[in-house]
Parts: C-alpha cells; sequence; structure tokens
C-alpha cells in the first residue's frame, strides 16, 4: 500500500525529508480496526517527530496524527465498530501514523465522523478537539453546563491554533466569557469567529490589556504556547485559587514556587497519555469523540479546516510541514486522497 514518511531528519526543503512509500498493508487483531484513509491533518506533533530522528534508521517513521476514514475490517475483540462505519480520530503517538492508505487503530480510541462532515473536514477535528475536551473538562474542571459557568472568564493563549479554534468554541459554548490572544489580523478575526468574546495581543504585556477590559484576573487559563514566554503573565493573571493548564512542557527557567501564595493549580494536557500507557479509561477518548460528534452535527462545533491540499503525497506533506513550521498557521491544514 502507498504511504508517505522518513527515515532520518532532513531540512523540510530537502526532497527525502518526507517520501514516497510502498509498505505492507497490516491485519487487524485484537481491538484494532483497519481503516481505509480518505483525509489527514498535519500537527505541530508531526513537524517535532519529524526533526527528531538524527540517525537514519532502516525502518521509515510513519507520521500523521489525525485521521478520517471507512473501517475496511475489524479484529476479532472488537464491539465498537464494523466494516463501512466511517470514523475519525487521533491515533497513537507510539504506532505508525495515519499517512498510509490503510491504517490500524484501537477502537477505544476512535469515533464516528460526524454526517454533516465530509472526510477533509473531520480530519481536521480529532487531535484539537480531544486536546480541549481533556483540559478544559478534566484538567481544569470546567463544567459543560453554561449556568455554572457563568460569570466565569477562560485566557486563551495561542486561540487561533488547531487546538484554540476549537477550546474557544468549546468555552463559550460552555458559557465562560472567552479571552483569546491572537496578534494579527486574519488571526483575531478568525478567533473572534470562533468563540473568543474579546481577543488581546500576546505579543504585548497581557495583564495592562486585560485589566484595559476590566478583568484584573481571570478563573482559568489554558496556555497553547510554549508557558515559559507568558509566565509571569500567567502568575499576575490567574486568580487565587484558579487552575491553569498547559498542552507544552515548562522550561525549567520558569518559577513554578511563584504560584505558591495563590493556591493555584497547574495541569498538564498531552493527549496521547491515555493510547500510550493503555490506561484504563482509554474509552474516554471514544466517548469524547463521539460527544464531539453530536456537538458538530447539531452546528453547535464547527470544523477548523482552512486549507486542503490533494492528493496525499509526500510533495503535499512537505508543503504542509513547512507551512506548520512558519508558526503562521490558522486553523488545520488537511490532505486528502491518495
Amino acid at each position: 500500500m502507498k504511504a508517505v514518511g522518513f527515515y532520518r531528519s532532513l531540512p523540510i526543503e530537502h526532497e527525502e525529508s518526507l517520501i514516497d512509500l510502498e509498505i505492507e498493508k497490516p491485519t487487524p487483531t485484537g481491538r484494532d480496526l483497519l481503516v481505509q484513509v480518505k483525509a489527514v491533518s498535519v500537527n505541530p506533533t508531526d513537524v517535532k517527530a519529524r526533526v527528531a530522528r538524527k540517525e537514519a534508521e532502516a525502518t521509515p517513521q510513519i507520521l500523521g496524527r489525525d485521521v478520517a476514514g471507512i473501517v475496511a475490517e475489524v479484529g476479532s475483540e472488537c464491539t465498537l465498530f464494523r466494516p463501512g462505519d466511517e470514523v475519525y480520530y487521533a491515533g497513537s503517538n507510539v504506532r505508525p501514523g495515519g499517512n498510509s492508505e490503510f491504517h490500524l487503530v484501537d477502537e477505544r480510541i476512535v469515533g464516528h465522523k460526524p454526517e454533516s462532515l465530509n472526510f477533509a473536514q473531520a480530519a481536521a477535528l480529532p487531535l484539537t478537539s480531544l486536546t480541549s475536551m481533556e483540559g478544559l473538562f478534566e484538567r481544569l474542571g470546567i463544567s459543560r453546563h453554561p449556568a455554572v459557568n457563568q460569570g466565569k472568564t477562560i485566557l486563551i493563549i495561542g486561540a487561533a491554533g488547531g487546538v484554540g479554534s476549537v477550546a474557544t468554541q468549546l468555552a463559550n459554548l460552555g458559557g465562560l466569557t472567552v479571552i483569546g490572544t491572537a496578534s494579527r489580523p486574519e488571526t483575531i478575526q478568525w478567533a473572534r469567529e470562533h468563540g473568543a468574546t474579546y481577543t488581546i495581543n500576546h505579543t504585548q504585556a497581557i495583564v495592562p490589556q486585560l485589566k484595559e477590559l476590566g478583568f484584573p484576573t481571570v478563573d482559568y487559563i489554558f496556555s497553547l504556547n510554549y508557558p515559559e514566554r507568558h509566565w509571569d503573565s500567567i502568575v499576575e493573571a490567574i486568580v487565587p485559587q484558579g487552575k491553569i493548564c498547559s498542552i507544552l512542557p515548562l522550561h525549567h527557567s520558569a518559577k513554578l514556587d511563584t504560584l505558591f501564595s495563590k493556591s493555584a493549580t497547574l495541569a498538564w494536557e498531552l493527549m496521547f497519555t491515555r493510547p500510550m500507557f493503555q490506561t484504563p479509561d482509554m474509552i474516554e477518548q471514544h466517548n469524547l469523540l463521539e460527544e464531539l460528534t453530536q456537538l458538530v452535527d447539531a452546528g453547535k462545533v464547527k470544523t477548523t479546516l482552512t486549507e486542503l491540499l490533494e492528493p496525499i503525497n509526500a510533495a503535499n506533506l512537505r508543503k504542509a510541514h513547512a507551512k506548520i513550521e512558519s508558526g503562521k498557521t490558522i486553523g488545520k491544514i488537511v490532505l486528502a486522497n491518495f
């Protein structure tokens, strides 16, 4: 079957940084589904994984952490899906990715694709939506019920990116006052269109901008950029006993003890934790995607697809990686059809 992968890390401009391959079609066992891949999206985690393999290896690495497709076969222990089901998911970072014609994935981290979306539109959502839902509802403990959240505020740092584009929608849907950070006219507009009540510029001092809006502190902070870039502002802006969640690690230069006097909570969100460690609650990712499907089909959450490239091949994936590396993307880049 066709696939796109690499043997060692190279600059994305190099024609061998990602190459077209022919690999063996896998066979599902246990709780695995074999999915015929119809569309994939590209995430910053794909870029990080691509640049991490410094030494050439005999086996190619296949990336791709967002997939939408059709179940072709099921393992003997599968109970949630059957052949012909249209599905979407983010997969696992410890198994081959979805940049291949067929892909194996554990059914416990797969959801039924929203009927209102095509495969490309659906492929934009899983990784960023799972990150947003786990971050907001589990790590930060935010209620899904708007009445509970009335008068509460959340600062989303990096509101126009992939995760931010979904997190703003979900937080707004939950009744929070959403303050999103963005720095360019187009990203400001995008953040507001996707649920940000207010926007501020993260290239400028954050706290004075919050105070100008009438918010000397906020109840929650969802940091989608490296948190040390804004650490002093995060510490100052969080309300006493407030909660902070970061999707990226904190550099040792940031002083954690500055949160002590506020009794503030700092939580981490890595969407891959459940599949990576095969946690007993791994099926919660299936449940979250099923919830997301209902929200999408009800018109309450919309796809964050902004650019579609066809077909799925090495040349187009190199283009997508280059755009991600620029740091100026809005929403999600998706590739469809081999």
